[in-house]
């Protein structure tokens, strides 16, 4: 049974597809929701399942306690908010920005909310709006736990897992960055590799299944490869620097003799040879994370 009851109020700024689907999910949960968006008409669909369309940003964040905003990054979220209407209206309010930027976007706006009186709270959404509102959603928040604990029973509302990251209010950004940085970094060595197999007559769907097989090895090796930088030991066991370079110039050279751009698997390999110039070539692949971080 829900804590929030059907009286609980939030409000939606941003009403692009991951914001509609926040204010979807609010609804379904019963909560009074308002939304606003710069562009008028992307609320009708919502006002005609009970949300409360409102004619300005200052209108919409005076009509809730807690406000949730979800545009595309934070130029576009500061020409919102730092709006002198807008920011009267906030004050002594709660703010919740679940908008995508870097950890220092998300600590320069903590600063101004603070000198504003709006308590605040950053937050990223890790999942595609398709699983907003079921278990399958995942949502990170950073900043005061007090703040967080006390608006959970509407943010829950959304369904899915909610994780407080700590005070550090730019950490759920740290996340994000990291976790955007693994997936795009994979989406492209993805993309890449369909290239390589179509120019060898291999379809995308020949080659998905047996990508998927190299998909289901990762979590493990992810688990192994954390211990691995966080004491430090980089083991190489089974899989040196030394071979793995090698496997990355097959990569290159048969890409290149296709014109194909390698310039991604060139990146890796550059960043593995440093390693082994740097002695490091009986170590793992993981002590790339090291060399990556060296100034």
């Amino acid at each position: 049974m829900s804590d929030h009851t059907p009286q609980s109020a939030v409000t939606v700024l941003g009403l692009g597809p991951m914001g509609r689907a926040l204010a979807g999910a609010f609804l379904d949960a019963g909560l009074r929701t308002t939304v606003w968006n710069r562009t008028p008409g992307k609320g009708r669909e919502l006002a005609e399942r009970g949300a409360v369309v409102a004619v300005s940003a200052e209108e919409a964040v005076a009509a809730s306690e807690l406000t949730v905003i979800c545009v595309v990054n934070y130029d576009a979220s500061d020409a919102i908010l730092r709006r002198e209407e807008v920011t009267a209206a906030l004050k002594g309010r709660t703010l919740v920005n679940l908008s995508a930027d870097i950890p220092d976007r998300s600590r320069s706006t903590a600063d101004w909310a603070s000198g504003h009186g709006i308590r605040y709270l950053d937050g990223a959404i890790m999942t595609p709006t398709t699983t907003i509102g079921t278990p399958a959603s995942v949502f990170l928040y950073s900043g005061p736990a007090g703040l967080h604990q006390e608006h959970r029973p509407v943010l829950d509302a959304l369904n899915g897992t909610h994780t407080h990251l700590g005070e550090d209010i730019g950490r759920a950004a740290a996340y994000d960055i990291a976790l955007l940085d693994l997936f795009w970094t994979a989406m492209a060595g993805f993309t890449h590799a369909l290239a390589l197999a179509r120019a060898e007559g291999i379809s995308a769907r020949e080659l998905a299944p047996f990508a998927q097989g190299i998909g289901a090895i990762l979590p493990p090796l992810f688990e192994q490869s954390a211990g691995e930088v966080d004491n430090g030991s980089y083991s190489g066991e089974g899989n040196p620097l030394t071979s793995a370079v090698s496997t990355m110039a097959h990569v290159v050279h048969a890409s290149e003799a296709h014109g194909i751009d390698a310039s991604l698997m060139r990146a890796a390999e550059s960043t593995a040879r440093r390693a082994i110039g740097l002695g490091h070539g009986d170590d793992g692949l993981t002590r790339m994370a090291e060399v990556l971080g060296r100034r």
